[in-house]
């Protein structure tokens, strides 16, 4: 499949998506997923607003697939799954916006898997082909509400905030997603650097793995977890989540 790059866009009548090349943006009629047309003519992206690469409908996240980030806690034997709200997300260019409650919140960035067909008790083989494409996600956590002092029964908060799943800038199809280089900056300093060929579990099992409980949809997401040491995030900093093929993840961050 040749490589294909997507984006989603604000017009004056709702939310529309396009194929991207050579910076023009042609708006696509149908879904995504299925059959759709490709306009003619195209727009500079330059003067697009962007959103979420796809309109998501539910979002997981992967816990401990990476090695170097487990610490001393022992090597998990299945993917250790959670869902974020889909309230959580937002797009290349918005805010990570930090309640005053929080006290500890890290960046995460990962590699972002978009599901295109149903998919129900899937082996490993159907499961990779319902990987529509792929993008940049950041999942945003709060230590103490995850771990620490003050920390919860589930981790709603500790990583279901508002604004607290940054996802784009682009969807892309047809990317050898298996080993691509991540990079996570923080104010231009790199803080995470690690390929996805270390993920102690790859993306189809990873979407075989949940399917064989909960049925998945075109339009889920999967943030498939994040490598080595994180940080903290203050108020003034800006984040970069870079994958290899796809582009640069860039969120500024506030307190609410």
């Amino acid at each position: 499949m040749a490589i294909r790059r997507y984006v989603r866009y604000r017009t004056r009548t709702g939310p529309a998506m396009g194929v991207l090349k050579d910076g023009q943006v042609y708006r696509i009629q149908g879904s995504p997923f299925g059959k759709h047309t490709v306009a003619a003519k195209g727009t500079a992206l330059s003067k697009l607003r962007l959103l979420e690469p796809v309109e998501a409908n539910k979002v997981f996240a992967v816990g401990q697939n990476y090695l170097s980030h487990l610490g001393d806690r022992p090597v998990p034997s299945k993917p250790e799954m959670f869902y974020k709200p889909k309230t959580a997300l937002v797009p290349h260019g918005g805010a990570i916006v930090l309640p005053p409650e929080a006290r500890d919140v890290h960046s995460e960035g990962e590699l972002v898997l978009i599901i295109g067909k149903r998919l129900k008790r899937a082996g490993k083989e159907a499961a990779a082909k319902a990987i529509w494409g792929v993008t940049c996600g950041n999942d945003v956590s709060d230590r103490n509400w995850q771990k620490g002092a003050g920390k919860d029964v589930q981790w709603w908060r500790a990583k279901g905030c508002d604004t607290f799943g940054p996802l784009g800038p682009v969807a892309v199809r047809g990317l050898d997603h298996g080993n691509l280089l991540l990079t996570t900056r923080i104010n231009g300093e790199v803080v995470q650097q690690q390929r996805t060929s270390d993920l102690i579990f790859d993306a189809a099992t990873v979407v075989s793995f949940v399917s064989q409980f909960v049925s998945l949809e075109p339009g889920d997401l999967i943030y498939t977890g994040t490598p080595g040491n994180t940080r903290p995030m203050a108020p003034g900093d800006v984040v970069e989540v870079e994958i290899e093929g796809i582009g640069t993840l860039r969120n500024p961050v506030k307190a609410l």
